[in-house]
């Protein structure tokens, strides 16, 4: 489904790469989690597999695609869903999915029904004339998930999907994801919560100074540390503990 051939990202005026020489395959209908520490290079790289930046080097396909010839089809192909909120906070949640629903092409009677259904699975129907301004961030975050979906995309990009929210959001928002997978989406998923992310993968990489350091399934990468049952003591083992802050 996504096939990154030594893809390298040096930004200007910097003397390191951000992302540099990286090779993997994502098959059709997994779920890839991409985890690393701050500054690692994951923003890049998804960054670029959304072509939202172009590489220095190297090459990205995706269905057999590239952006360079297909920017168009690849835009209605594949759902970004960012970390922070992509909402506007005067509108009405329903006002903001029109908006965002109308950018992919979709009206009428399948935008609203589209529109109605995901309120419905998130928990949301009740609020949809609620102005954002007015949720909580579990709500937010839920209303920022249906923007990045509402065209049914075949490729899912995550940013921290669950960071900042409730457990009970929490639950629903991981459910949501499940069901879209078992209906055929691939889904790619960067993310901090180690522990999440031991569940809800199919495959993670553990990517550092730019450079995948480690790939497999959850329980693949956990047999492969001597001592280790979580993947957060394995990312820990490879990754270090020392703080990354950066500014």
């Amino acid at each position: 489904m996504i096939h990154i051939n030594h893809i390298s990202k040096k930004y200007k005026g910097t003397d390191f790469y951000s992302v540099e020489d990286l090779d993997l395959k994502i098959e059709e209908g997994e779920i890839f989690g991409l985890l690393g520490p701050n500054g690692a290079g994951k923003t890049t790289l998804i960054s670029m597999l959304c072509g939202l930046l172009k590489p220095t080097s190297g090459s990205v396909t995706i269905n057999e695609l590239n952006f360079r010839d297909n920017k168009k089809k690849l835009q209605f192909l594949i759902g970004v869903v960012p970390q922070e909120y992509a909402l506007y906070p005067t509108l009405t949640a329903y006002e903001n999915l029109l908006y965002f629903g109308a950018m992919y092409g979709l009206k009428g009677k399948k935008l609203k029904k589209n529109i109605e259904q995901s309120l419905e699975s998130l928990g949301l129907s009740p609020f949809a004339n609620k102005r954002i301004k007015t949720f909580s961030g579990g709500m937010k975050r839920r209303v920022n998930l249906i923007a990045g979906i509402l065209h049914q995309p075949k490729i899912l990009f995550l940013d921290e999907p669950t960071v900042g929210v409730d457990v009970q959001s929490k639950n629903v928002i991981m459910q949501h994801l499940k069901k879209m997978n078992n209906d055929g989406t691939t889904i790619i998923y960067t993310s901090h919560h180690m522990s999440e992310a031991q569940d809800f993968c199919s495959k993670v990489a553990i990517v550092d100074s730019g450079k995948i350091i480690i790939k497999g399934t959850p329980n693949e990468l956990i047999n492969s540390v001597n001592g280790a049952k979580r993947l957060e003591e394995v990312y820990l083992d490879l990754t270090g503990g020392e703080l990354r802050d950066y500014v």
